[in-house]
């Protein structure tokens, strides 16, 4: 047991679309992550998307909907088998929550990130 500095881990790297697992949960990884840009459409089948905005502020688009602002203090989860994108204008501090060993492309065609322990 330890506390954990969430902006201690994220100065840690300057990659976007890279989480890096911080703390296992059950059998989750709690993961950080900072993004720029659009990630790709994709679905994950057997588990939802957790995001939680530490700093800053991205869209989710949900396909078929309306994007989604979710800001510093927010979370958004996406239901399992719902194709969407996360993106932000500028750079924005995320953690994350997904099942180990569960790839954070889903099922786009972009090789997953390595998540790497931090």
């Amino acid at each position: 047991m330890q506390t954990i500095n969430l902006n201690d881990k994220l100065s840690m790297f300057d990659s976007h679309w890279d989480p890096h697992v911080v703390s296992n949960y059950n059998n989750n990884e709690v993961m950080v992550v900072k993004f720029k840009g659009e990630f790709p459409y994709h679905k994950h089948d057997t588990t939802d998307d957790f995001f939680l905005v530490l700093e800053g502020e991205m869209e989710m688009d949900i396909e078929g909907e309306a994007p989604r602002k979710v800001r510093a203090g927010e979370m958004f989860i996406v239901p399992q088998g719902v194709v969407h994108r996360p993106r932000a204008k500028d750079e924005v501090k995320v953690l994350l929550i997904e099942p180990k060993g569960e790839p954070n492309s889903g099922d786009a065609d972009r090789v997953p990130a390595p998540k790497p322990h931090i």
